[in-house]
């Protein structure tokens, strides 16, 4: 019985330290020529999963390229630009190949604008380089109700924005002025990636969606393609032979998601707030 017994011991962790080194080889040893895949999916309201991501496949030398699947409207500034800023970072290590699913128009756009090489569908929405910022106004409402909201404040602007009262003249001009200084960073951020005139980017940042088709001719995209297609341009692009095998990471929901924000738009927007945001909202 003890000899059966340090028979099976021995065996245990023979497969224990075999596994190990499995994984220590699989971690720190390239492992074939593969390219990763990255999805943004759905409005942009946190950066972190997409940069963590991003970073975990700069890391591994296994990953000869990286695929950004983007299929967004764009969402909040400043995830939108922490993303384009990891991407342009990115550039310069791997190659980066940016695959537009049915919209990645607005921040969906910004955050696509540093890649290597971009590859749409015929008929993606993409483009939409501006900024709105949208405010309820319920002072019709209060009214009709006789309620009115007593404000107690120390600046004449801290209560701008306000929903309980329309946007005064002066007012406009202040968050007119903001929305303005944030639409030239998008154009700057457009110009710098693509590598195109700052003058030639405004002509075309007035909000408008283009097609692929149309995205291609004014240089906002360089080829029309499928995801497919993407991952050839992928392969290619960083000297991998034959059909490149394709990584990405699994998803997994879980409550933390719900603490962090991760829900729907429509159930974040009860509590109105004052937000700026690169979104295409038709």
């Amino acid at each position: 019985m003890k000899k059966f017994l340090l028979i099976f011991f021995g065996l245990f962790m023979l497969i224990f330290f075999i596994s190990l080194l499995f994984v220590f080889f699989q971690k720190n040893m390239p492992i074939g020529e593969r390219v990763a895949l990255i999805r943004v999916e759905g409005p942009i309201l946190d950066s972190k999963d997409t940069i963590d991501e991003l970073k975990e496949h700069l890391k591994d030398p296994s990953i000869k390229a990286i695929i950004m699947r983007i299929d967004s409207p764009g969402g909040a500034v400043a995830p939108s630009q922490e993303i384009y800023e990891e991407v342009r970072k990115a550039v310069t290590k791997k190659k980066i190949v940016v695959s537009m699913g049915s919209v990645a128009a607005s921040g969906g756009y910004y955050i696509a604008a540093p890649a290597t090489r971009i590859v749409a569908n015929p008929g993606t929405l993409t483009g939409s380089i501006g900024v709105i910022m949208e405010i309820p106004n319920f002072s019709g409402l209060m009214n009709k109700l006789g309620i009115k909201s007593e404000v107690v404040k120390s600046g004449r602007h801290k209560d701008i924005a306000s929903v309980f009262r329309g946007i005064k003249k002066e007012d406009r001009e202040i968050l007119q002025n903001v929305l303005d200084n944030v639409h030239d960073q998008f154009i700057l951020a457009v110009a710098e990636g693509r590598k195109m005139l700052r003058e030639d980017v405004r002509k075309i940042a007035d909000g408008r969606i283009f097609t692929g088709e149309q995205a291609l001719k004014v240089g906002l995209i360089d080829e029309i393609g499928n995801l497919e297609d993407a991952v050839k341009v992928a392969g290619k692009l960083s000297g991998i032979k034959g059909e490149p095998e394709v990584v990405s990471k699994k998803e997994r929901f879980s409550f933390r998601d719900l603490l962090k924000g991760s829900m729907p738009e429509e159930l974040t927007d009860v509590f109105p707030s004052v937000k700026i945001k690169y979104l295409f909202t038709p």
